[in-house]
């Protein structure tokens, strides 16, 4: 079968995969469909942190799905409150609101944030503003895409919802100067993973939250990519001492085995919402909700965090030493690790198709720089193994 002419014949066109087809994983490693292995150095934008097909968490899918797979939420299941428990416990959270999608966790904490601002701050009704920054990734929705900065998330997809204000990232002085009477919160990611794995100031985090307490607005930290161990801290917010008012989780919360997303938040703020203002058919589901217990029990179990911070270290210092003079900078936190070129001068691709050749499967973002980030399950030996490879195709 001609998978790639069917996929092009029969498929949208927005996206732009590498040509390999994959159909079976195990740990880091995955196979095509002629049998050729590949090392996973993208885990899934780190969905697949705890490694591909994880027994314990595919044990957990199959049984639940022998038993009840969705109830909606007009009625209780009873693995919701395995589920809350298990959440709030290890993330030191009041309340939780599970979805499916990172992009439907987003704009459930912009309906609930908005809310809080009417009900709870005393904004000025449709006036509330949330303050962004540029170059976030926050998912594709319209109202995720009206407050993006990327041209090519927008492009052809007006009108777009207003209430936003985008300002640099990294930059606490200017989230200062960008609040007024209207602003009820500020979302960003701790790390800017799409635009390249672009790591804040050290103490930047720290000065937004305490800007945030200062002015009562709420901070709002996108955990979808850094969280669940990533940056070798179960939440990246921890390299700071700090807590978000709300956390949004997903991608790694099943282990890339099913959709599951949650808001963390408190109950002032969480209790603003009423019956059938927000929810979702599949949020909270009883099969969601066996897989993220069992993929944060093994994250926790199988010490995969402190392994994300051990081997990144570890990946980074190996990568640190490539002696291309086009590469511009490398740099990371955990298993999160991005490779820039210089502007104009390489075009990225060619390097993951290369590297692809060569049984390692890694994606460029715009246009200049390679992210790495495999599993959390990996070893030193499988480390020193993509080094090698890397090094010949890139070095």
């Amino acid at each position: 079968m001609d998978y790639l002419e069917i996929e092009r014949k029969l498929g949208a066109k927005n996206y732009k995969p590498l040509d390999v087809v994959l159909n079976r994983g195990e740990g880091i490693w995955v196979w095509d469909v002629d049998g050729n292995r590949y090392m996973d150095c993208l885990s899934a934008y780190s969905a697949v942190n705890q490694g591909h097909c994880h027994p314990e968490i595919v044990k957990a899918l199959t049984d639940q799905a022998g038993k009840l797979s969705l109830t909606s939420r007009a009625f209780r299941n009873d693995q919701l409150g395995l589920f809350y428990k298990t959440v709030c416990e290890l993330t030191n959270s009041h309340k939780v609101l599970p979805m499916n999608s990172g992009a439907e966790a987003v704009e459930t904490a912009i309906k609930t944030v908005r809310k809080w601002g009417y009900k709870i701050k005393g904004i000025a009704e449709n006036k509330a503003q949330i303050i962004v920054c540029d170059n976030n990734f926050h998912g594709r929705t319209i109202t995720i895409i009206s407050f993006s900065s990327d041209p090519c998330a927008r492009d052809g997809f007006g009108p777009f919802t207003p209430g936003f204000k985008s300002i640099p990232f990294g930059d606490a002085t200017a989230l200062k100067n960008a609040i007024n009477e209207n602003t009820i919160a500020f979302m960003v990611e701790p790390i800017q993973g799409e635009a390249g794995v672009i790591i804040p100031p050290k103490g930047y985090l720290k000065d937004v939250r305490q800007i945030c307490d200062d002015n009562n607005i709420v901070l709002i930290l996108d955990e979808i990519q850094t969280g669940l161990g990533r940056t070798g801290k179960l939440l990246a917010e921890e390299h700071e001492g700090i807590e978000a008012d709300m956390t949004l989780i997903g991608k790694a919360l099943s282990g890339g085995l099913y959709p599951v997303s949650a808001v963390l938040s408190n109950t002032q703020i969480m209790d603003v919402l009423n019956p059938g203002e927000h929810g979702s058919t599949f949020g909270g589901n009883p099969l969601a909700c066996a897989v993220a217990v069992a993929a944060l029990k093994v994250l926790i179990k199988e010490n995969m965090i402190e392994n994300s911070a051990v081997m990144g270290d570890y990946f980074l210092s190996g990568l640190k030493m490539l002696k291309n003079p086009l590469i511009k900078e490398v740099r990371g936190r955990g298993l999160m690790i991005g490779l820039e070129f210089i502007p104009d001068k390489i075009n990225a691709r060619n390097y993951c198709e290369s590297l692809k050749d060569n049984g390692i499967l890694c994606k460029e973002t715009h246009g200049n720089i390679i992210r790495f980030a495999p599993p959390l399950v990996v070893k030193k030996e499988d480390i020193d193994h993509a080094l090698n490879i890397i090094h010949k195709v890139i070095g």
